[in-house]
């Protein structure tokens, strides 16, 4: 089993402006390796995918060292670069000459964060992920739902880049709502070059008071839209943890997963992971 999203965090060596609010204090505390083995272990899974939590390159950096000291479980990286910059190429290029750089696998900007609606269409940042493109990673969409169409037109506009969105683009679980994200998942989904990640479910549910039944209908609109050959497995943990453990989102993700013939399981729990990321098999 791969874990294709989790991250790690060092909240007395670095700022994380996004863990500050009283909702978020339960995670003010530093997760690392030794806390994620003790999850994976718990539930049979043998690699995983490190994720970037904040915009510097210093954290990707500590996060391939980090990588390459695992002992394989953390099969890859997906960092952060400054998309904007006019020599994306470069950077690139210098992350993966550093120890561990082989596992960088691909990039993330938290476009969710981003005011300007336009920010995907920008010209410096589309330059930004066709380096990211050409450079063989991928790379992963971290936007909200009001932000499906810009992202439908990025990856229709580049097809030779390799594209993974992040946690099903955050649906309206909570409310119990399905539209518009629905119909611009679907949108989204009809380009073959982006899958998509079972992931963060539990958070954009109620953390109190969710189960299977409520987030299978998400669950079974991404695996309809994507195919069980584009959708994989992320826990998102440890951000999950707001809402349940790290063994509860990967029994929670069999659940949703129960009427998938053995094959499809594989795929989404494994084989998806190391296409979209070029992991070893």
């Amino acid at each position: 089993m791969i874990d294709a999203h989790h991250h790690l965090w060092d909240t007395a060596a670095r700022d994380y402006p996004w863990l500050s609010g009283a909702a978020m204090a339960p995670l003010r505390r530093p997760y690392g390796l030794a806390d994620l083995r003790r999850g994976c272990a718990a539930r049979g899974v043998e690699h995983t995918v490190l994720v970037q939590t904040v915009g510097e390159t210093t954290e990707t950096e500590e996060f391939l060292a980090t990588a390459a000291a695992s002992d394989a479980l953390v099969a890859g990286v997906v960092g952060w670069v400054d998309l904007t910059a006019p020599d994306v190429a470069g950077e690139l290029m210098r992350l993966r000459s550093l120890p561990g750089g082989e596992l960088l696998v691909g990039i993330r900007h938290p476009v969710q964060d981003e005011t300007d609606p336009k920010w995907l269409y920008r010209e410096d940042v589309r330059h930004g992920v066709r380096a990211v493109g050409q450079a063989g990673l991928a790379y992963d969409l971290l936007v909200l739902a009001h932000q499906l169409p810009a992202a439908r037109d990025l990856v229709r506009d580049l097809p030779g880049v390799r594209f993974v969105l992040d946690h099903a683009a955050k649906p309206p679980i909570a409310s119990g709502a399905v539209e518009p994200w629905a119909s611009e998942i679907k949108a989204l989904a009809a380009s073959p070059n982006v899958m998509c990640k079972l992931s963060g479910l539990v958070t954009e549910a109620d953390w109190h008071d969710w189960d299977a039944p409520r987030l299978a209908p998400y669950a079974e609109h991404v695996l309809g839209c994507f195919g069980t050959d584009r959708v994989m497995f992320g826990s998102d943990w440890p951000v999950c943890e707001l809402a349940a453990s790290y063994e509860q989102v990967v029994d929670l993700a069999g659940e949703l997963t129960a009427g998938l013939s053995a094959a499809e399981r594989e795929l989404v729990f494994a084989g998806n992971a190391r296409v979209a990321y070029d992991l070893p098999s």
